[in-house]
């Protein structure tokens, strides 16, 4: 199979997201299913009238981030941040139960809540939070980083291989 120059700027196949879909395609996919000539249905014909690609969501933003940019890859590390740093912290209060001194996790909160108060929630948070984040921001950024790097490297054969 040609890896075409797009598929190799994207790292994608473009049999994944470039097939073009028209209204003569879906009449010979019916004739030769079926044997008849069937008139392709109204969502098929708006759907031919642009290229076929995955579902959108239903909230993607109209601006869209160029893949391999600058802004791609701060998109990245900032997922790294959120994904990574932020449930840790969020989960940093169950580090705190110590299951040889409580019986278990409800039991746990309550005596932490009475000894140390709402701050002993939060005890460890700002270093869960930052070296977390840290971890998520490089593993996110710097992986999609070398994933284009080395594929450069190793040509568009092997890429798409």
């Amino acid at each position: 199979m040609a890896v075409s120059e797009s598929s190799r700027n994207a790292l994608l196949p473009s049999f994944l997201y470039a097939a073009q879909a028209t209204a003569s395609h879906f009449a010979a996919v019916a004739a030769s299913v079926g044997g008849q000539t069937v008139a392709a249905p109204p969502a098929a014909v708006a759907v031919a009238a642009r290229p076929a690609s995955w579902a959108r969501a239903p909230s993607e933003p109209a601006r869209r981030i160029e893949m391999y940019s600058p802004a791609f890859y701060a998109a990245c590390t900032a997922d790294g941040v959120a994904s990574s740093g932020l449930t840790h912290m969020t989960f940093t209060p169950l580090d705190l139960i110590d299951p040889a001194k409580y019986k278990s996790i409800s039991s746990g909160f309550g005596v932490l809540f009475k000894e140390q108060g709402p701050k002993g929630f939060f005890r460890g948070w700002v270093p869960t939070l930052l070296g977390y984040s840290a971890q998520g921001a490089c593993k996110f950024g710097f992986y999609e980083f070398f994933k284009k790097y080395y594929s450069d490297i190793a040509g568009p054969e092997y890429a798409a291989k």
